[in-house]
């Protein structure tokens, strides 16, 4: 990656976050430690803070999670634990809420966006030893819960209640207005932290806060460094910011991974704007 986007805000000083961002998505496969790696990219916009009582809440989680596998279907378990004894649940009175996508302040707060919650339900359910994935829905984020036999759809902005095949399908056909109706796929942890973090990254830009959407750049190229898109969404954003040096780097970074001829000649074409400027 090239040294443009390597430069995260600075460390804490006891752990840097953004060196233990890169280890964990290093990892090999589609599973990581997806707790871990949100709670990296949390201590990245609250410099100095001390994960371990977070961790150590997790920890908690993972242990009660376990006890509770086999005394009740894989969704009430988990429900009763997260919902109904941790309180966790759904922000819709300040959805848009920066806390809401930080898992930090999630855990603070036992509320959050639904990405952020399926983070903490992912963590527990495989700690109960039951398979847990993001489903790729538009909009409102959904897990599939697999255990004891069983497969569920998951809410767990809703308090972690289990769709019925008639509601499922209820949800597709809304989403069909912003794309085509399809069987959602399930989606690698990775991408389920990439989700957390555009949303974040998508509100400060709105606000007009175009370095700090920069920083939140640099993290989801960590964990997507063959992305051509956050490539040149970088690209833009340095180049809003009079970074042009920056923003062909990140142009030529895109134009290496650029899949075709079409996407090659889209990049050329705002290559040569940007370099226009520099002239």
């Amino acid at each position: 990656m090239i040294d443009t986007l390597r430069r995260g805000p600075p460390p804490a000083a006891a752990e840097d976050p953004f060196a233990a961002l890169r280890a964990l998505a290093a990892a090999p496969g589609p599973v990581i430690d997806i707790a871990e790696t949100a709670l990296a990219c949390a201590a990245l916009d609250r410099p100095g803070v001390e994960l371990g009582p977070y961790r150590d809440h997790l920890a908690v989680l993972a242990a009660a999670a376990l006890a509770r596998a086999g005394t009740a279907p894989p969704p009430d378990a988990l429900a009763g634990l997260l919902s109904g004894e941790h309180g966790y649940r759904g922000d819709s009175e300040t959805y848009d809420d920066l806390a809401n996508a930080d898992l930090t302040r999630v855990i603070d707060r036992r509320r959050g966006l639904p990405v952020a919650l399926s983070i903490v339900w992912i963590h527990a359910a495989r700690a109960a030893g039951w398979r847990c994935v993001g489903l790729d829905m538009p909009a409102h984020f959904l897990l599939r819960l697999e255990g004891g036999g069983g497969s569920w759809v998951i809410d767990p902005f809703a308090g972690g209640r289990a769709m019925d095949r008639a509601e499922f399908e209820a949800r597709l056909r809304a989403a069909a207005a912003r794309m085509p109706l399809r069987e959602p796929g399930e989606l690698d942890d990775r991408a389920v932290v990439l989700r957390l973090q555009n949303n974040i990254r998508v509100r400060v830009q709105q606000a007009g806060e175009a370095g700090r959407a920069l920083d939140v750049l640099r993290r989801m190229l960590v964990l997507a460094p063959a992305s051509v898109a956050l490539w040149e969404e970088a690209s833009d954003l340095h180049a809003a910011q009079g970074g042009l040096r920056a923003a062909l780097e990140c142009l030529d970074a895109a134009m290496a991974l650029a899949p075709d001829m079409a996407a090659r000649q889209r990049i050329a074409a705002s290559r040569a704007i940007v370099a226009s400027r520099l002239n």
